[in-house]
């Protein structure tokens, strides 16, 4: 779709349209849908979105394993008793649906894989905290994720969005950039204030290895998802406020690449490193996969 964020925000900038509808233009003409279509099918998304977002806080949702579970609904209600967050009222909340609808994922929930399953809690969490927070309308967030979608369509391009090919910066550090550049651009940022979130998410994430614990997008990916979460609020803010990457989204993005083939494959969804291979990890592993045989 296109070859790289300089290219969309170039596009933007030319036709002084938002990104999200160079993405939906681009879409229109390359599969030949209507905008009508393009635009309820966004919607359909975001309802599952909304679904599992509520479903994980609304009461614990535990996964077939074991390992994990229950934990954004033990955060959610520590905040709504009305304890005071060190990350603040939206940050924590965004923290707690992100946990939300990665335990949906991990306990066989439909959600939305944005871009890929471990990784889906992000960009809901960002965008419906956003909406609480702001007022934004459903359609206003269909908007963000066009262009999240189409930020998310150049990581794929340039780089990889799998744990298996980069690590876990391929994967909740390609959904934190999705996440950040819709968010500077549903909260008034130009098309060039969200390529600088794009960077500033992605170099706070470089390097980070995919290392589930017995094999499982589980642990920890369900925290790693409000790990990114927080990331994405940081290069929001500071992107709005035009703080700059020294490096272009770009080149950030193919530096992800590079460190992705680059990585040994222990750290890359094996379980053969990292976290998966403590010593808690690798009896976790025995026991869910005692019980499986």
């Amino acid at each position: 779709m296109f070859e790289s964020i300089a290219q969309l925000v170039a596009l933007a900038d030319e036709r002084s349209q938002p990104l999200h509808e160079i993405v939906l233009q681009t879409e229109m003409a390359n599969g030949g849908k209507s905008r009508d279509y393009l635009r309820g099918r966004m919607g359909k998304r975001l309802e599952i979105m909304q679904r599992a977002a509520a479903q994980g806080i609304d009461h614990p949702v535990m996964s077939i394993s074991g390992i994990s579970g229950g934990s954004a609904y033990r955060f959610w209600n520590w905040l709504e008793a009305g304890h005071e967050p060190l990350t603040g009222p939206i940050l924590s909340r965004a923290v707690a649906r992100a946990m939300a609808v990665n335990e949906v994922n991990a306990g066989m929930g439909c959600i939305v894989a944005t871009p890929t399953a471990g990784s889906a809690g992000i960009l809901p969490a960002v965008l419906l905290t956003l909406q609480e927070a702001r007022g934004f309308s459903d359609e206003q967030l269909v908007d963000a994720l066009f262009t999240a979608s189409g930020i998310g369509a150049v990581i794929v391009r340039r780089a990889h969005v799998s744990g298996a090919a980069g690590g876990c910066q391929a994967e909740t550090g390609s959904a934190a950039c999705m996440a950040a550049g819709a968010a500077v651009e549903l909260l008034g940022g130009a098309p060039a204030q969200s390529a600088q979130a794009v960077a500033i998410t992605m170099k706070n994430m470089l390097g980070l290895v995919c290392d589930p614990v017995a094999g499982l997008v589980e642990a920890p990916c369900v925290k790693r998802n409000a790990a990114g979460a927080a990331q994405c609020f940081i290069a929001v803010d500071l992107a709005l406020a035009g703080v700059e990457s020294i490096i272009p989204a770009d080149e950030v993005i193919d530096a992800m690449a590079d460190v992705g083939r680059r990585m040994d494959e222990r750290f890359r969804e094996t379980a053969l490193g990292g976290l998966a291979a403590t010593p808690t990890g690798r009896r976790l592993a025995e026991l869910v996969w005692a019980e499986k045989r």
